[in-house]
């Protein structure tokens, strides 16, 4: 097995409201989302050492009874052929696992749904689900059918998810994230993610001011009222 991991934080209460888990980082990502705050791992995975499975475990033994579990992310996780097997080996030692991911690979996602792998999924979306605004948030083509097939494979399946977008101003507005809010009816969760301009893939976007708190908690307001409507 050809481990990837490419970071490792012990603890964080961030990365899975109202657990603490620890944080595994896989390098490499099929997009090149221009706000990207992760592009190391993206674009010059080399720099970063590789850590080990068994370090791992080893540094979460001794946080057994603390930590609630492991929260994997990256870049994006389910490029890499070895995740089902380094996840095996969390679960193995009890910890529930989380699993950040940009649902490009609906068929991994439904695998380690149906083997019971993960117990929680976050998928980012990147904007309303047509090719043209979702391309560009991106930063690629997308295939679009890959993202509304785990977007449908989590709203039937039997574990909690979420559903997120990171919201930037010249990217998103307004009426991009109802129109958004609207595809992802039904959802159990949609969360917006303020953008932060201080370290973006696209250099550009370092003059671009982040929408107002306030402006946003009005946006998330509204968001839900959709998402709970009926279809």
């Amino acid at each position: 097995m050809l481990n990837q991991i490419k970071g490792f934080l012990e603890t964080s209460f961030l990365d899975w409201p109202g657990k603490i888990v620890s944080v595994v980082f896989f390098p490499k990502c099929n997009f090149r989302c221009p706000y990207c705050h992760n592009h190391g791992l993206v674009l010059t995975p080399e720099k970063y050492e590789t850590i080990s499975v068994e370090y791992i475990l080893n540094r979460l033994s001794e946080f057994k009874g603390w930590v609630d579990g492991i929260c994997i992310t990256g870049g994006e996780p389910t490029l890499h052929a070895s995740l089902l097997d380094i996840i095996r080996k969390f679960k193995s030692d009890d910890f529930l696992v989380k699993l950040d991911t940009n649902g490009t690979n609906p068929a991994v996602l439904k695998d380690l749904i149906e083997n019971r792998l993960v117990d929680y999924v976050s998928m980012d979306v990147k904007g309303p689900l047509d090719e043209i605004r979702y391309s560009r948030n991106a930063g690629v083509q997308v295939n679009l059918s890959d993202i509304k097939e785990s977007i449908k494979t989590l709203k039937e399946g039997t574990i909690p998810y979420e559903f997120r977008v990171t919201v930037v101003p010249t990217l998103l507005k307004e009426d991009d994230i109802i129109d958004l809010a609207k595809q992802l009816s039904r959802a159990d969760k949609f969360t917006l993610s303020n953008f932060n301009p201080s370290d973006p893939l696209d250099i550009q976007l370092k003059d671009v001011k982040p929408y107002d708190e306030d402006m946003l908690k009005r946006l998330q307001h509204r968001v839900d009222e959709i998402v709970k409507m009926p279809i």
